[in-house]
């Protein structure tokens, strides 16, 4: 799951995911002497379906696995290549639905849905222009949590944002969040210094477009602080494919990402990755706390996406 701000769009960071991660399986292949079958073979053992075809265009650049199905056989790929865990899979940008453009528009990054799947949500909360206008709210430092159920799901998200006001007057924030693969969106609930205005969700899609409405409205220089959380309903609670993501179309001077997981379901390992648009993508160990959690700090990160993942 993943959150990501209605505003300009940044950078094309998906050509060069793509060839990192055809590289990298590339590589791995022809170290592990295993012909496509004899992989093919070994992924159908296990319970996940890839066709060979599909291997192929994986370690070519053609395509590159999106749908939850195909990311849960690259984390059986890189058992099976004995590559460290997340190798592959932090390689690859955040899941878009079939049918996604290259680009919405000419120079701008691809969104993780369409703009014509977008734009009636936006429509309806009262911003059309969300996706071509200038925005005046700049996000200075975020801090998620992401609590994950004793079945492995993702239970909440509670994100805290500081934004700085560019000119007087803002008084709201557009949150746009892809659920993913769950069959229904999460419920938002304000917690501090704002409440829901106009919202909008997209079943099919798993989309939620919300106004937050501030306190009052700012002045320009003027910093706010918000809280809201996003809570799943369950048990059990939608699959996370083991990994909590943010997706940075500006750069953000303070991004915070905290996992704690349900004692019950404490992984075996951690990991920090992060795929920026200007460098090479970066991941690492991380180490429980006592408190049955991990958390990763990006300082001055972006555009680009940075995550934790976890496993066995």
């Amino acid at each position: 799951m993943t959150q990501r701000h209605a505003d300009h769009a940044g950078p094309d960071t998906a050509g060069g995911a793509r060839t990192a991660f055809a590289s990298a399986l590339r590589a791995a292949i022809g170290a592990s002497g295993l012909s496509l079958d004899r992989i093919q073979a070994r992924l159908r053992a296990r319970g996940a379906t890839v066709s060979v075809t599909a291997l192929s265009y994986w370690q070519s650049g053609k395509r590159q696995p999106e749908r939850a199905g195909s990311l849960s056989a690259v984390r059986v790929l890189e058992e099976i290549l004995d590559v460290p865990d997340g190798a592959l899979l932090g390689l690859l940008p955040p899941p878009r639905p079939r049918g996604a453009s290259k680009r919405d528009r000419a120079g701008e990054e691809p969104v993780t849905f369409t703009r014509e799947i977008l734009q009636p949500l936006l429509d309806r909360v009262g911003a059309p222009d969300a996706l071509d206008q200038q925005h005046q709210l700049k996000l200075i430092g975020l801090h998620d949590r992401c609590d994950i159920a004793a079945d492995g799901g993702q239970l909440a998200v509670t994100s805290r944002a500081v934004f700085q006001s560019g000119a007087d007057g803002q008084d709201r924030w557009l949150l746009v969040y892809a659920q993913g693969d769950a069959t229904a969106v999460p419920d938002l609930q304000p917690v501090r210094n704002c409440r829901v205005g106009r919202a909008e969700v997209d079943d099919d899609h798993g989309i939620l477009v919300a106004e937050l409405l501030f306190d009052r409205a700012l002045e320009r220089g003027e910093t706010h602080l918000i809280e809201y959380t996003l809570r799943n309903s369950g048990p059990p609670y939608p699959q996370c494919r083991a990994t909590h993501y943010r997706e940075f179309r500006r750069p953000v001077r303070e991004y915070l990402l905290e996992i704690r997981f349900d004692p019950t379901a404490v992984p075996a390992r951690c990991w920090q990755y992060a795929n920026a648009t200007d460098e090479a993508p970066a991941r690492r160990r991380l180490r429980l706390d006592s408190g049955n959690g991990v958390h990763a700090i990006a300082l001055d990160f972006g555009p680009g996406i940075f995550g934790i993942g976890w496993g066995p």
